[in-house]
């Protein structure tokens, strides 16, 4: 929850095509959204994803993190894990935390990972950037190019994320890391 005072999205969309002089209906032309998307947005009944800020941020000339700059100046630098935020991504079989509330302009997206009994991601993918991972508990098998490696409690791997890579559980005992994205990823 918002504390008062806090610049909220929803007006600083509103605020940046008012200046432009821009109607609802301009700026969605512009952005492939409906007029009535953008409104629910600056009036704060619709959470945008990344995707939809990018484009009204490229339509309105702004920097997306025009968006978060209150929130990134108030973005504490101690998160406990009521605050993490879950990820769901598409084909991971595992509970992914992302432990900061906003990435902004962070140079890194720290995660807290828990992975079932043969959970993972099961399929090669990559991204630009690198990744560390540090296992905490259980064991993590790490395919990197087709070179499979286990991790052990205790140990981390640290790699260029652009080499195809899988993760996976292949035990019967849940697995739980720590692992950093640079720069972020989502």
């Amino acid at each position: 929850m918002r504390k008062s005072g806090d610049l909220q999205i929803g007006s600083v969309v509103k605020k940046l095509r008012m200046e432009k002089s821009l109607t609802l209906q301009q700026l969605a032309d512009m952005t492939s959204l409906t007029a009535a998307y953008i409104s629910k947005i600056e009036n704060e009944k619709v959470s945008p994803s990344i995707q939809t800020l990018k484009k009204l941020a490229d339509a309105l000339e702004a920097s997306i993190t025009e968006f978060f700059e209150n929130d990134l100046i108030n973005d504490p630098c101690i998160n406990p894990p009521e605050t993490w935020t879950r990820k769901l991504v598409t084909g991971w079989k595992a509970d992914v935390r992302q432990m900061i509330k906003l990435v902004g302009n962070k140079k890194m997206q720290p995660f807290f990972t828990t992975i079932p009994p043969q959970g993972g991601a099961h399929d090669h993918y990559t991204h630009p950037g690198e990744e560390f991972v540090y296992v905490l508990e259980g064991v993590l098998t790490l395919n990197l190019n087709g070179e499979t490696t286990e991790i052990h409690p205790g140990t981390l791997a640290y790699f260029s994320a652009l080499v195809p890579h899988t993760w996976v559980n292949n035990t019967n005992d849940q697995g739980r890391m720590i692992w950093v994205c640079s720069p972020p990823s989502w």
